[in-house]
């Protein structure tokens, strides 16, 4: 929702035609917008200094939602969601009109910085990612009692490393892996559903199904090269699942991110 300001965006979606929204960097939404949406509780924070999270909002008549309490790790009580840092995750369950309900997960990646011991100053995201994927646990098993979608953005890359650095890329496959290893499945956006970078970027390699879903303020939707945002699904729901990137510039919606359109069968 790049929350810089945040009233554009919310009166976007509030007029969009998205039956369910999962959002990331959402401040809290003006009266006008708030008025045609559904939301849960949670304070709009993340931290102290940070004025937005991640949110779950229902947009039309076509589903029901059921906010779960998402609760400080460390003061989590039996039927809430324990969350290493409180507003970088958000889940509901959500209950078509038609169709079966299953649990929807919103997550941010929230930037770190190195410590000053570190043989340079540099910022990071995969941590944070770790620490949701940790959150996340407590979903997962041999199998999954309720199917579930995750999706966000994680400010990590797929398949390769900044400027084709190789111990990046050994990084952020650990996200991969590890999702994998717990039985959520990487389900996109990749091509074709999405466009992809052009010209092609020096540093991703050729066989990347990657499709950029973010620009920087030196960029344009046009000229954009890296996905940050990815979505991933339990095993059943994963087979019912379509993932697209929403990345044509005129398509692409008044974020710094484009929209991801999932469509659920």
């Amino acid at each position: 929702m790049e929350h810089r300001p945040p009233a554009a965006a919310w009166r976007f979606l509030a007029a969009s035609d998205a039956d369910v929204a999962l959002l990331q960097e959402a401040g809290e939404p003006p009266a006008d917008a708030a008025a045609k949406l559904a939301t849960d509780a949670a304070f709009w924070r993340t931290g102290q200094h940070c004025a937005w999270r991640a949110a779950i909002v229902n947009i039309s008549n076509s589903a029901k939602l059921k906010w779960l309490t998402t609760t400080a790790l460390p003061d989590v009580k039996s039927g809430e969601l324990g969350v290493s840092r409180p507003g970088t995750l958000a889940a509901a369950i959500v209950t078509p009109c038609a169709g079966e309900p299953f649990v929807a997960v919103s997550a941010y990646a929230v930037w770190e910085r190195s410590h000053n011991l570190a043989n340079r100053d540099f910022i990071y995201a995969d941590a944070s990612v770790h620490r949701l994927i940790s959150d996340l646990s407590v979903f997962a098993g041999k199998k999954f009692g309720q199917d579930i979608l995750v999706a966000g953005d994680l400010n990590i890359l797929h398949g390769y490393g900044e400027y084709g650095d190789a111990y990046w890329a050994a990084r952020y496959e650990t996200i991969f892996s590890r999702m994998t290893a717990l039985g959520f499945r990487f389900v996109g956006p990749q091509a074709p559903n999405g466009r992809q970078a052009e010209p092609w970027p020096a540093e991703l390699p050729r066989s990347s199904g990657n499709v950029p879903t973010y620009h920087t303020n030196r960029q344009a939707p046009s000229t954009c090269t890296r996905q940050l945002d990815f979505v991933f699904a339990s095993p059943r729901l994963a087979n019912r699942v379509q993932v697209t990137a929403l990345n044509e510039p005129d398509q692409w919606g008044p974020s710094d991110h484009c929209r991801v359109e999932i469509r659920v069968d």
